[in-house]
């Protein structure tokens, strides 16, 4: 009698990507994200114009088959603006994003893992932190240091940094006190060897959630800095700046602030739809 072949069971990454396909509104959003992906790769070859490109003759056109989403003051056709403001915003929120779990899960590894008084002291001072609101956190650092990109990215990034070492911190002190880490102290590993190979893996799930629906709050934070002044510098187009230089034009040319603003609502809702897709795919208990 032949043997039946058992079928071949999934490894735990496998069903997290199997539960995460499954998720018709976690895959929409991931398409859209790799969409703006692409547009802020590409955008010298998707936008017809560049960002710069001045003409006071066709100042202030309305949308049409020239300029799709009409022009500026300056005669900027405002659909290449966006195209190529889809880099800052993405580049700020991965970037400031990037950094901050970089600190902040390094520092809640730590606290998480020593205890003590390593604990009390880290936590304690991103108290002090949290204490600020973080968008506040982030105006004042960056009105201390002046408007660009390199100043933005530090302010938000800084905001950010309290939010990240607390869940890093929760989720190592739930891992530490499995079996596997305590073999692990028995046959003598390092407590780096420990971290990295046997924490660190287990205690990362929740801090990637929260680092997808934190690229969403940083772009929105990076559209608020620049739209009070304190982000990027013109002519570089921000979608944040496009806001708050559309204000004075919107009840005769209101079309200057709604394309800015439809793509930061279009980027923020697919990205935390993206987070909430994964977070349903690691945890499907989460699901509500």
């Amino acid at each position: 009698m032949a043997n039946k072949k058992t079928p071949r069971q999934q490894g735990p990454w496998a069903e997290v990507v199997s539960r995460f396909m499954r998720n018709r509104m976690a895959v929409f959003g991931l398409c859209i994200v790799i969409l703006l992906i692409i547009c802020a790769v590409f955008a010298p070859v998707i936008a017809p114009y560049h960002f710069d490109d001045q003409d006071v003759a066709r100042a202030l056109q309305r949308p049409g088959p020239a300029h799709w989403f009409g022009t500026d003051k300056f005669g900027r056709d405002i659909f290449s603006r966006v195209i190529y403001g889809s880099r800052i915003s993405l580049q700020v929120g991965l970037i400031a994003v990037a950094a901050a779990l970089a600190v902040g899960g390094t520092l809640g590894a730590v606290a998480g893992f020593f205890g003590g008084m390593a604990d009390s002291l880290i936590m304690r001072f991103m108290d002090i932190l949290m204490a600020v609101p973080g968008m506040l956190l982030a105006i004042a650092i960056a009105a201390s240091l002046g408007p660009g990109l390199r100043n933005m990215m530090i302010a938000i990034g800084i905001g950010s940094v309290p939010g990240y070492a607390r869940i890093m911190r929760a989720s190592v002190m739930s891992v530490k006190g499995n079996e596997y880490v305590e073999a692990a102290t028995a046959i003598g590993a390092s407590n780096l060897r420990i971290v990295i190979r046997h924490i660190l893996p287990n205690a990362l799930a929740p801090v990637i959630v929260q680092a997808t629906l934190g690229v969403a709050s940083s772009i929105t934070s990076c559209a608020m800095l620049s739209f009070l002044g304190l982000g990027i510098e013109p002519p570089t187009p921000e979608w944040g700046a496009m806001l708050s230089a559309a204000r004075q034009y919107l009840r005769g040319y209101a079309y200057m602030a709604a394309f800015p603003g439809l793509f930061i609502m279009i980027t923020v809702y697919a990205l935390n739809v993206l987070g909430d897709g994964i977070r349903d795919a690691i945890d499907p208990r989460l699901k509500d």
